[in-house]
């Protein structure tokens, strides 16, 4: 970090945050859509499924490739393309006049959405010394949970009274806004290496990538042990493994693997994955629970689920989690995060039942967004700290493939305990064909005692899911509690003998 501080550096913050929104409101709106976009655009169901995917896919892929662009080129200069492309793609989705046209539109988006996750990360790690940091990740985290409540808001009013493309148009402003203020506020930054191009490790990461996410997105729907999901998951890990071994030996690697050395560095990335893995999974479960299980609508279970992201929002904005951090360490902020992550998870699941009114379920959700609000900045803060702030964008875009990846597990892994749960405690006489959707087992179940039945069923198997999910996040965290606190044993007792080496030299 520079010894000098940035005067500008709040307000550098609020432009970060800016062009973070504009990524965060598009990954929540376009569900609520579906039913108009098939209707207008003649979609299937496998249109539907891509035009959800391809932005995901995309992203993914281009994390750690475009973490790695921005700290050779410049973070400011990524910034500002990720704009562009964001806002451009936004136009052509909003006025695609086919669904082969949207998904292409989704695809770009996806190119400007990697460059600005993991660029405005990075930027705030360049801006920020070591005492504020945490309160920035905080307040950066906390847009994260603002734009996660906002979204289904936002896209519900515009769908109310627009047509569908008014989602993405969005976008647009507020895109022009952030490009205008990142050109005006924001100070370039880049590796001082210089611009030495790694062009095969970046295709290496991006099939890699590409292949990974993609068996993990169609595994549920294809089947594992298909031959697209075998084979796009074959060909990822082997351009990974390729990439790895290519990073090791290149002058100008774009991502240092020895990064991996780090202790602090493994810990925050282990555990971070599970998190992820437990809360990707756990929300994707969430809006089951409220829709298909309680019964609310699209909009009204976006309204339910707003309090867990809202009081994330608030302690964050308060600075709690920057508080506890300096007062009680990482490892700790970690754990006790996680642990009430998973409390409030475990709530959830336990009294979010038919039988319960809804303020029973809150409980839960207000203690699981006290969880996040204590512990996402804290691991944000782990990884990055770890890492040279010249190579911030790479760490970033480590980050950010980390949280994508352990969510998208979460989700398909979760998502077939749901179903295999689901199938298990179906009553007899529905056929094994219609365990695959709650929509087709209460179809097949003659009577209303059968249809009472499925409808148990599939409350347990969310509610069994979830716990699962739960457990998840609670190793998630005291794993990697457990790891951060061994490494800062590890670094304390490296140090000692040195210092004691040093002065038995000096007396002998």
């Amino acid at each position: 970090m520079t010894e000098t501080r940035n005067p500008r550096r709040w307000l550098i913050l609020g432009v970060i945050c800016l062009a973070q929104v504009v990524v965060l409101l598009d990954n929540t709106v376009l569900n609520l859509a579906i039913p108009k976009l098939t209707e207008d655009l003649g979609a299937t169901t496998a249109d539907v499924q891509w035009m959800i995917n391809a932005y995901a896919l995309v992203q993914s892929g281009l994390l750690l490739t475009a973490g790695g662009l921005s700290d050779r080129y410049g973070r400011k200069r990524s910034l500002l393309i990720g704009l562009l492309l964001f806002g451009l793609g936004s136009l052509a989705a909003a006025f695609s006049q086919s669904a082969v046209q949207l998904i292409a539109a989704r695809a770009g988006m996806g190119i400007g959405g990697a460059l600005l996750t993991t660029t405005t990360l990075a930027v705030v790690m360049q801006v920020f010394d070591g005492r504020e940091l945490p309160k920035a990740i905080g307040l950066w985290t906390a847009v994260s949970s603002l734009g996660y409540a906002t979204g289904p808001l936002i896209g519900g009013v515009l769908l109310a009274h627009f047509w569908w493309g008014s989602i993405f148009l969005i976008n647009i402003p507020v895109a022009l806004l952030g490009w205008l203020a990142v050109a005006k506020l924001v100070p370039e930054s880049k590796n001082p290496e210089g611009e030495h191009p790694d062009l095969i490790g970046a295709l290496l990461s991006t099939i890699g990538m590409v292949g990974v996410v993609y068996a993990i997105i169609s595994g549920p729907g294809h089947g594992w042990g298909s031959a697209n999901v075998l084979v796009a998951a074959g060909v990822g890990l082997v351009a990974l493994a390729v990439f790895v071994r290519w990073e090791l030996h290149v002058p100008h690697p774009m991502l240092d693997v020895g990064l991996f050395r780090n202790r602090r560095f493994n810990g925050a990335i282990a555990g971070g994955l599970l998190v992820a893995f437990g809360m990707g999974g756990s929300i994707f479960l969430l809006t089951q629970q409220l829709q298909l299980v309680l019964g609310y609508g699209p909009l009204e279970a976006g309204l339910k689920t707003a309090p867990l992201a809202l009081v994330a929002v608030a302690l964050n904005v308060a600075g709690l989690g920057a508080k506890l951090l300096e007062k009680a360490g990482t490892a700790m902020t970690i754990t006790i995060g996680m642990v009430l992550n998973a409390s409030g998870l475990a709530a959830v699941a336990l009294l979010g039942t038919a039988g319960r009114g809804y303020e029973w379920m809150l409980v839960g959700l207000l203690v699981m967004g006290s969880g996040i609000a204590l512990a996402m900045p804290a691991m944000a803060n782990a990884v990055m700290s770890a890492i040279p702030p010249a190579k911030a964008g790479s760490g970033a875009g480590i980050q950010g493939t980390v949280s994508q990846f352990g969510s998208g597990l979460g989700v398909a892994v979760l998502g077939a305990v749901l179903n295999s749960r689901f199938a298990a405690l179906l009553p007899v006489g529905i056929g094994a064909g219609a365990a695959g959707s709650l929509y087709e087992a209460l179809a097949a179940a003659p009577t209303p005692e059968l249809k009472a039945q499925v409808h148990n069923a599939f409350a347990d198997g969310v509610r069994d899911s979830q716990l699962i999910g739960a457990l998840a996040v609670v190793l998630g965290g005291l794993l990697a509690g457990l790891l951060l606190r061994r490494a800062a044993r590890s670094d304390a007792a490296a140090a000692l003998p040195a210092e004691s080496g040093r002065g038995s030299r000096s007396g002998s």
